[in-house]
């Protein structure tokens, strides 16, 4: 077994990778939540959305999220409505956010729900949200506290972060097979993907018990950089790195991580920072632009990760 821990986009390119190279039965894809959030009365899952449209090639690979066969009425008309139209719902992504929040609304439980639906959608690997339980990430701008998405597409990430609060992760339990998995002596492999580590990483690894389980696993925890030559490939990453007071490079990410990581890998042009990381360094082309990218780049990191499960 691999576990993947993903955010959106470049989680979810990664996890695509591993998806092309391992056996379907071998990866388990644990997915942040802290993104999801209510809108229009629906339950909307970000992450979860964009790893499972990228799996079952539904993807558009231009966004990097949403779907590639998109139509877009729904919105037009909520627009002649002076509805909100701030959060683009696509006609077909709109079917899934209904199903989602009817069947929750049911009492399915988000974990259920996920399965099913990436059955349907004839996807293999496990895909699994890091909890059942609500998770809502916030943020501290100059403008006071703010939820995620607010911040993230109404705001554009315009406001200034000074700080992030994961409000019910202390209180949430995380997915059973989650944490089963990483207490399996079979397991091969930890990969954090080339995600945001404080909206996409830190959520999941607040939710109580998951970073001791980290730390007490058998298998090597190895993380790829989001940030090559100090931009973020895609987000906010390096924005907030500097409001945070943080230089935005793949070191500090790895310090980030440094309870944690066996190894770590990072872009060519990053070279420079080995030095400054306390884990194996892997150089490697991080930036995946193709699906051969994210295959050879997923052979990277488990190639370093098998020779981390040597070396202990």
């Amino acid at each position: 077994m691999i576990i993947a821990l993903s955010g959106g986009v470049g989680g979810a390119k990664l996890a695509l990778g591993l998806s092309r190279i391992l056996p379907a039965e071998e990866l388990l894809v644990v997915v942040n939540t802290g993104d999801d959030f209510e809108h229009l009365g629906l339950s909307i899952s970000p992450d979860i959305d964009t790893v499972t449209y990228t799996l079952s090639g539904l993807a558009n690979r231009d966004l990097g999220w949403g779907r590639h066969d998109e139509t877009w009425s729904f919105m037009e008309t909520m627009k002649s409505l002076g509805g909100e139209t701030w959060f683009q719902l696509g006609d077909r992504d709109l079917a899934l956010h209904v199903e989602r929040t009817r069947r929750l609304r049911n009492g399915e439980s988000l974990s259920a729900v996920t399965t099913d639906l990436c059955r349907r959608l004839g996807i293999g690997p496990r895909v699994i949200p890091m909890t059942d339980d609500r998770v809502r990430t916030r943020l501290l701008t100059e403008e006071g506290w703010i939820d995620f998405q607010e911040y993230f597409v109404h705001r554009r990430c315009e406001p200034v972060v000074r700080e992030l609060q994961f409000h019910g992760a202390a209180e949430a339990r995380a997915h059973p097979e989650f944490l089963a998995a990483l207490a399996d002596p079979a397991l091969r492999a930890v990969v954090i993907c080339p995600s945001n580590p404080f909206i996409s990483v830190e959520p999941i690894l607040a939710i109580p018990g998951v970073r001791q389980a980290l730390v007490d696993c058998a298998a090597p925890i190895i993380a790829v950089s989001p940030i090559i030559a100090g931009r973020a490939v895609k987000g906010p990453t390096a924005k907030m790195m500097t409001e945070l007071g943080l230089v935005p490079t793949a070191g500090t990410v790895a310090h980030r991580y440094r309870d944690l990581l066996d190894g770590y890998v990072i872009d060519h042009a990053d070279m420079s920072e080995v030095v400054s990381i306390d884990a194996r360094v892997t150089l490697a082309q991080t930036l995946m632009t193709t699906v051969e990218d994210r295959e050879h780049l997923a052979r990277t990191v488990l190639d370093a990760a098998a020779v981390l499960r040597r070396r202990k």
